[in-house]
């Protein structure tokens, strides 16, 4: 079986609080908070990269996973705001690492992205050519925001986070992955970021209604699909993970399994929607807290631009 052997996360330490948005757009903290659940979200300053986010929540999930660079094999980085359109983000994070030699590439598959790696990455690992490969989700999304535009503005933060996968016998891992998308509903939010756009009129682009309703369903639905292809039911679960993007469409996720508020995990008041990241960031925070145990069963699921959405079972250990 795959299994997670090492996570790591790591956030900006700048912080843009909901109170700051005041000097300059027409909102509040309890308008932020009321239609988001977010309070505060973390800010890559200029200076600071993708890849340097990467690099960090990295040098964690290997620590962790009691090996060096040279142990890995491979280097999959998903992220919307990568450093360059080529060289790959995981090209420029493997060099900061000091790897040498080893086959990296990019996806690009909005907020589910760390769970779209994690399937591109399970299945290569059972081919048995591969001892071990590194996964990040990885967002600077804020250097693309338009910050007059109240309805995307005060939604996204920045952040990393990675795993180390690798192949074990024992009981841990994951035990299944869906990935699903729909492209023809990309218009409803994307990232005007390009050739088609002129410089100055770049930003995220969202009709947060229609997300807002495919969302819900979407995340619901993967929700479900994952435990069924895990052959477990909602009782089995001991945490729901969801992608932190908006409070209501956690709250109707954890509604569609008939879960307890407690097995679900939030931090997104403290990040915001940092969309391939959150995941990731949030499952080493539970590690942190001491709340994910081995032998814990988890069920993440996501939903982002594309539109794409995913979800995976894994069995902590």
């Amino acid at each position: 079986m795959v299994r997670i052997k090492g996570i790591g996360a790591y956030a900006p330490k700048s912080e843009l609080h909901n109170r700051d948005f005041e000097r300059f757009l027409d909102t509040s903290d309890e308008w932020i908070f009321s239609r988001s659940g977010i309070k505060s979200r973390r800010i890559s300053p200029p200076e600071q990269r993708t890849s340097d986010l990467a690099v960090e929540a990295s040098k964690k999930a290997l620590k962790r996973a009691g090996l060096s660079v040279d142990d890995v094999d491979m280097v999959i980085v998903a992220t919307s705001s990568p450093d360059t359109l080529t060289p790959s983000t995981a090209c420029i994070t493997a060099a900061k690492l000091g790897m040498d030699k080893v086959p990296c590439f990019d996806i690009s598959a909005a907020c589910p992205g760390f769970l779209y790696a994690l399937e591109i990455a399970t299945g290569l690992l059972q081919t048995g050519k591969y001892r071990h490969i590194l996964i990040v989700g990885v967002e600077s999304g804020t250097k693309f925001i338009d910050w007059e535009d109240r309805s995307t503005a005060v939604l996204f933060g920045d952040g990393a986070g990675a795993a180390v996968l690798t192949v074990d016998e024992g009981p841990y891992g994951v035990l299944s992955t869906y990935l699903q998308g729909d492209g023809r509903l990309g218009e409803l939010l994307k990232i005007e970021v390009g050739t088609a756009y002129p410089p100055g009129s770049w930003g995220v682009r969202m009709r947060g209604r229609e997300v807002f309703r495919n969302a819900v369903v979407q995340m619901g639905e993967a929700a479900v699909k994952a435990l069924q292809l895990a052959n477990l039911k909602a009782e089995d679960l001991d945490w729901l993970v969801p992608h932190q993007a908006n409070l209501r469409i956690i709250e109707a996720t954890r509604q569609r399994l008939n879960l307890p508020r407690e097995k679900v995990y939030v931090n997104i008041e403290r990040y915001g929607n940092t969309s391939a990241a959150s995941i990731p960031l949030a499952l080493e925070e539970m590690l942190e807290r001491g709340l994910l145990k081995e032998g814990d069963t988890v069920l993440a699921v996501s939903f982002g631009a594309g539109f794409t959405w995913a979800s995976a079972v894994i069995r902590w250990g």
